[in-house]
């Protein structure tokens, strides 16, 4: 018997807001070092973990109602598009917060001279279009097919995360690598199923 969506969405949007809600409680109630050595650091790499955990999920979306015909999925696909938009701020906010002081021309230098800054920042700017665009309005006010095409946008946006994630660790790369596969196979599942339904050429 399935949950009903009104439900499950909040239940859903309750766990998402999760590490949040961790992070509160870690900085009201546990011990100044709860984060290590230099918590700053562990929240901004914390926010960035989530980003990246929920642009994988956004797009296992597809897979999963393909797969499983559980079509009703398709409705927490932008919930969840949005929770990444909303982590990748958070990421980026406690990067200028807790890194560069909110100094407009050091973070300039520091997207310019350093490549995993960069690759990080054009993903996190590419999310911006598709959390402002993610409404029905815009759907109709774009076009469907328009706004799917932008919104693919999302690929892009995985491959640099994971790149950036790779950059920024340098020589312990275990976690983003198992990021890069989980994207690689959801990126993977798309291409074969779009050249499955590709006419064959005779």
């Amino acid at each position: 018997m399935s949950v009903p969506i009104r439900i499950l969405k909040p239940l859903l949007f309750l766990l998402c807001l999760g590490p949040v809600g961790y992070l509160v409680y870690a900085v009201a109630f546990l011990p100044a070092d709860a984060f290590g050595a230099n918590p700053q650091s562990a929240v901004t790499d914390m926010m960035g973990d989530w980003t990246l955990r929920f642009v994988l999920i956004t797009l296992a979306v597809t897979p999963l109602r393909k797969i499983t015909g559980w079509n009703s999925a398709v409705r927490y696909r932008r919930m969840f598009g949005l929770f990444a938009f909303f982590y990748s701020f958070l990421h980026f906010l406690t990067y200028v917060w807790f890194t560069e002081n909110f100094v407009v021309s050091d973070i300039v230098a520091d997207v310019v001279k350093r490549p995993f800054i960069t690759v990080g920042f054009l993903a996190f700017v590419l999310m911006i279009p598709l959390a402002i665009t993610s409404t029905k309005k815009w759907i109709s006010r774009i076009g469907g097919k328009r706004w799917q095409r932008l919104h693919q946008a999302i690929y892009i946006t995985g491959i640099l995360g994971v790149i950036h994630y790779i950059w920024r660790v340098k020589s312990d790369i275990e976690r983003p690598l198992i990021y890069a596969l989980l994207l690689a196979l959801l990126l993977g599942f798309r291409l074969w199923h779009k050249l499955r339904r590709a006419p064959v050429l005779r």
